[in-house]
């Protein structure tokens, strides 16, 4: 492994949990093993092990991009990732705001419904 690697791997760890990353590692294949890499090295090695903005600040981005770009889907984790991001439901709910004015109210509503729903699955886990 690189450094990158280890790093990507701890941060992600450190942001979505034991739980998720096992997961989807158990998951990964020989097609798909490229692109984890990628991600790994890129996204969670680079750009979220970057001490430049807090994890908290990279959540709500990363929040505000998906919704904005209607990649819902993500919404979810990243949603449960606050627990460890230190962004709070107001934070999360300002951010969507955001979103309603400077990418469009469907968008926003769509994610609020989201992380509503997440939110209440998230308070009936038992971890």
């Amino acid at each position: 492994m690189t450094d990158l690697t280890d790093t990507g791997m701890a941060v992600r760890r450190a942001v979505l949990g034991d739980a998720h990353v096992d997961r989807a590692e158990a998951t990964k294949t020989d097609f798909d093993a490229p692109f984890q890499n990628l991600i790994t090295q890129s996204a969670w090695g680079t750009v979220w092990a970057s001490d430049a903005i807090t994890r908290r600040e990279r959540s709500m981005l990363t929040l505000a991009l998906l919704a904005a770009t209607k990649n819902f889907d993500e919404i979810p984790m990243h949603i449960r990732a606050t627990a460890n991001t230190g962004a709070s439901p107001q934070d999360v709910i300002e951010t969507f705001q955001h979103v309603a004015i400077y990418a469009g109210v469907p968008a926003a509503n769509h994610a609020i419904k989201l992380a509503k729903q997440t939110y209440r699955e998230m308070k009936g886990e038992t971890a």
